[in-house]
């Protein structure tokens, strides 16, 4: 098993994209602490994944639910070698309907708190001198801006350059900082998209979604399986010479 006994906390992992990499970590041999600000959510979760996991409440916009998160999650599992930034929230409106509440809190949570996630876990995995892995979730809308999603877009382009950033400062702690940027995923998550563009755009419900699963060249929208095979590759030792890099998981939409 490429994680046997390695160990990994996962944001926004209650559901989604963060569940099935928890699924997949454990699979491969790792203890996993899910976190999400559903703390009972995470703990289900876990509990449905079953030995090997560990459900705790986290609020990523929150520095005293991040230093908590963290302490019980390094209680729970020991030590940390992996992090997954994948706590995100999106939104969508014409440049002119943007609001300084909806901008604060969407960079509070994609930007701020995947920064503040990553500062969390590269102080103890340096203190602790043994290197790690973290992994970044950046997005095919980091690489280009979109209509209507400006702000989404410009923290996904944050979580990229801070990134690169990261990956050159760490990796001479022996922590390789690297990020995934998948493309359309299908899920509760493309459920709550499809709304924004239903009303933005005033089509039918659903028909966002079709258009977009229609203009991957691979055929289709992802599951949050297809992403699985990166975030295990980018967390094992197979990836000891990779450092601050942004692969595109989506199916061709984005050719970098």
């Amino acid at each position: 098993m490429r994680l046997e006994g390695r160990t990994a906390l996962i944001t926004g992992a209650a559901r989604g994209i963060g569940l099935a990499f928890a699924r997949a970590y454990v699979a491969e041999g790792a203890t996993v602490a899910l976190a999400d600000i559903d703390g009972d959510g995470a703990r289900a979760a876990a509990e449905a994944i079953g030995p090997g996991a560990v459900g705790i409440r986290m609020d990523v916009t929150q520095p005293e639910s991040i230093d908590a998160g963290f302490a019980d999650a390094i209680g729970a599992i020991g030590h940390l070698d992996i992090l997954v930034n994948n706590a995100a929230l999106f939104t969508a409106a014409p440049i002119a309907e943007v609001t300084r509440a909806d901008y604060d809190r969407v960079f509070a949570v994609n930007a701020a708190g995947t920064f503040f996630c990553l500062q969390a876990a590269a102080r103890h995995m340096i203190a602790r001198g043994q290197g790690g892995k973290i992994i970044n979730m950046a997005s095919q809308a980091g690489r280009r801006g979109e209509p209507l999603v400006a702000v989404y877009c410009a923290t996904k382009a944050a979580v990229i350059s801070m990134t690169q950033s990261a990956g050159l400062d760490l990796i001479r702690h022996g922590i390789n900082v690297n990020a995934i940027a998948p493309g359309v995923v299908d899920g509760e998550h493309w459920d709550g998209v499809d709304g924004y563009f239903a009303r933005l755009e005033n089509r039918a419900p659903g028909e966002k979604k079709r258009a977009a699963a229609a203009s991957v060249p691979i055929g289709r929208m992802a599951s949050a399986a297809d992403l699985t095979g990166m975030a295990v590759f980018l967390a094992s030792a197979e990836a000891d010479y990779i450092v601050a890099q942004t692969y595109g998981v989506d199916g061709g939409n984005w050719m970098a």
